[in-house]
């Protein structure tokens, strides 16, 4: 061993790879004890987060809900009591008196404001249409999860038989609280069907069942490193509850594919001939220099969330930076590590040999496959870059149909109780309570001005009516205006518009469900070209320093958006337009919530980006070896398209089992980005990367002599990540060309 060490330090083998190596017990012993932290950090996160988070919060309706909580309680109700009195109606009297006696019970509960009810109001609004039930509607005020807190405090005295009724709970805040509930049962379960799953995939791709347990290692690393992360960052800022379904899927996705693309490229050094450390020192500066560059380019893609104001994108931002550069930092420190305690260890325990026993073996043909489907793609470039481009833009063309709604109770399964209470005010009640469209009138006026407005907008068109003003003292007031048909649908969202634009002898600010969608729809358009800008540019300098071509950056770019056509299309033909609905357990409800499809898009750009460079540089490094561009592009595909291939599977299987979600936003996120990763590797990957840089030949690595000589400086080469000591380099044959050669021979 201590010729081995002095081989290696005398190799020229980098500062980084001397760090990682030096003191591998005790860089396992340090990074166990820190996961332990975090395990113990992490604790707990999922309640300290919030199940909301789609409002702007610089928005009118943000203002006007704010306003409205302090001086109106009962006009922002977020707690419904559904009291059902069956036969006996609810206008009976013994129904009335045990009515009245829950709402003035509720009245008197610590952090409950604005009670009231259909037998204090009179309001048709609050009665069924048969006359069965009624409500009785409250707030509970302050923070989401204090407000959650107080919720689950009384929800027990109240839910249930109480004399001649029976009641149920509803409202915004039950909607979300369950939701929260449901989303962390199912993450459980989701959990614990990708794990043995993953491991199954990992075996069946090394064979060896050491070599599968690194990656998976790996990844429960990254996701129990992001939840401690996540922990602290809830001290500061709202952190949304669907971004830990996002640090499962990314913590094992993306460490399992880094693991994968080390330890698959150690193997090859070590089956080369070289020793333990030379083939760690080999796969750092190659395999690691891919990896690096991932994480930077996933990273900038979730990233791009932070420009939007919505705390449930920012949410993803802040899981999914702190995930991919967790998964990174395991991968290229711990990894190695191992792989040196391990050396030719990694390769024990063969489970495939089982398989194998009596049956003679086979020549070592590992990627030849996909060397001959390169080289048949390029043979017909055009032929397979025209077929697949139309292929993938017909796929996407559901997508110019889409309608863009808001998150609410149909996210939930058809027999969660406040899904079924949300459902009998829907069907049942002649206008949705709680579900209007609120006014905000600031400013001294007279009763006369009061009513003349309140007339104006009851005449505009799409208003079912118009109620108020409830009044208060220092000259604000409110009405109530309750739109025709769906409560967040396009008729409610033109009426917004028009109350806005209405001319009031007061300030008048709108709020409620449809005027919230409108806010975050003009925030996401606003902010939109500044994230995709950031995602754009930051991802060509990115891969521009990894190749130093200006061509290839572009091709990137387009070639990846390219490849998020398939799950825009099958987002709104399966989720918007209700198709596999009942196959897949979810309620559709005509439109996909605004900020899915940019969420969507910056997770699954940066998955796709992922895949992307481990392909180009593995391209890159054969043509800086040999200059010949057909060659290198079989080459690079040869020897990274079954691994590409093995990953994005093994992600896939991790978001489908997201996918298995009862929440139809965390349904949607999970399957379409698997459908998004399989179609890149099968399909961009393997047809039409390869007849595109067909087309392009040569051309596809020129860059102008200012940005050449830009690269030659700042650029990351295999000479600054291999030779830092500037001694000379040794271009080696490939491996291909000498198989060639002895194949001649």
């Amino acid at each position: 061993m201590s010729e081995v060490k002095k081989s290696a330090a005398g190799g020229g083998g980098g500062g980084w790879t001397r760090f990682v190596t030096a003191r591998p017990r005790l860089t396992l012993l340090v990074a166990l004890v820190l996961t332990a932290l975090a395990v113990l950090a992490g604790g707990g996160v999922a309640d300290r987060m919030g199940s909301g988070g789609w409002e702007d919060p610089a928005a009118e309706s943000t203002y006007a809900t704010e306003a409205l909580e302090r001086q109106f309680p009962g006009s922002q109700p977020n707690v419904l009591l559904l009291v059902d009195a069956g036969a006996a109606g609810v206008d009976a009297p013994a129904v009335a008196a045990e009515a009245r006696r829950l709402a003035e019970r509720l009245d008197a509960e610590p952090g409950v404001d604005g009670v009231g009810s259909y037998w204090s109001t009179g309001s048709p609004a609050l009665r069924s249409e048969d006359g069965r039930q009624a409500v009785i509607a409250a707030r509970i005020a302050g923070e989401e999860k204090d407000a959650a807190a107080v919720l689950d405090r009384i929800a027990p005295a109240y839910r249930g038989a109480h004399g001649p009724v029976e009641v149920s709970l509803g409202g915004g805040l039950a909607v979300r609280h369950e939701m929260q509930t449901v989303i962390q049962e199912d993450l459980l379960r989701a959990e614990l069907i990708a794990l043995p799953l993953t491991l199954v995939l990992l075996v069946m791709v090394f064979g060896s069942a050491v070599a599968a347990l690194l990656p998976l290692g790996v990844g429960i690393v990254a996701i129990l490193g992001t939840n401690a992360a996540l922990r602290g960052i809830t001290e500061f800022t709202d952190v949304s509850v669907f971004a830990q379904n996002l640090t499962t899927a990314l913590g094992l996705g993306l460490a399992i594919d880094y693991a994968l693309f080390v330890v698959r490229r150690y193997r090859e050094e070590l089956a080369a001939g070289a020793d333990t450390y030379t083939a760690v020192r080999t796969t750092l500066r190659t395999a690691g220099r891919t990896v690096l560059f991932s994480a930077l380019t996933v990273a900038v893609s979730l990233a791009a969330m932070l420009v939007f104001p919505q705390y449930f994108l920012r949410s993803f931002a802040y899981a999914g930076i702190a995930v991919v550069l967790l998964a990174a930092t395991a991968a290229l420190t711990l990894l190695p590590a191992a792989l040196v305690l391990l050396g030719d260890r990694v390769n024990a325990l063969d489970l495939r040999r089982l398989l194998r026993r009596g049956r003679a073996p086979r020549k070592d043909t590992s990627g030849a496959g996909w060397g001959r489907a390169a080289a048949l793609v390029m043979r017909r470039a055009p032929v397979f870059a025209i077929v697949t481009t139309a292929g993938l833009v017909l796929l996407g063309l559901p997508f110019l149909g889409v309608k863009f709604g808001t998150a609410d109770d149909r996210q939930l399964p058809v027999t969660a109780s406040s899904r079924v209470v949300q459902d009998q005010l829907r069907d049942g009640f002649p206008g949705n309570p709680g579900g209007g469209i609120t006014v905000l009138a600031e400013g001294a006026a007279t009763p006369a001005q009061y009513a003349d407005f309140r007339e104006r907008i009851a005449a505009l068109d799409g208003v079912g009516r118009a109620e108020g003003p409830v009044t208060a003292g220092g000259g604000s007031a409110y009405f109530t205006v309750v739109p025709e048909g769906e409560t967040v649908g396009a008729g409610a969202q033109r009426v917004v518009g028009e109350l806005r634009a209405a001319e009031a002898p007061f300030a008048t600010s709108v709020t409620g469900p449809a005027a919230v969608l409108v806010d975050s729809k003009d925030a996401i358009a606003d902010r939109l070209p500044w994230a995709a800008g950031i995602i754009v540019l930051v991802t060509l300098l990115l891969v521009f320093l990894l190749t130093g071509s200006v061509v290839v950056p572009v091709q990137a770019v387009l070639l990846n958006a390219l490849s998020l056509t398939a799950m825009f299309g099958a987002v709104v033909w399966v989720f918007q337009e209700g198709h596999l609905a009942g196959l897949l357990g979810f309620t559709s409800t005509g439109d996909i919530e605004t900020t899915l499809p940019v969420l969507m898009f910056c997770v699954a750009f940066g998955l796709s980006m992922d895949y992307g460079v481990f392909l180009l540089s593995r391209i890159k490094e054969e043509y800086d070896a040999t200059g010949d561009h057909e060659h290198s592009v079989r080459f690079g595909l040869r020897r990274t398209g079954g691994l590409i291939t093995a990953a994005a599977v093994i992600l896939a299987v991790v978001m489908v089992a997201i996918g298995t979600s009862r929440v139809t936003n965390t349904k949607m996120l999970g399957l379409g980005v698997a459908l998004a990763v399989l179609m890149d590797a099968m399909v961009v990957r393997s047809l039409l990367v390869p007849s595109v840089m067909k087309l392009t030949g040569r051309l596809t690595w020129w860059a102008p002599g200012p940005l050449r000589r830009f690269h030659d400086r700042f650029g990351i080469s295999e000479n600054d990540a291999y030779n830092p000591a500037g001694t000379p380099d040794v271009i080696e044959v490939s491996e291909e060309l000498r198989e060639t050669a002895s194949s001649r021979q």
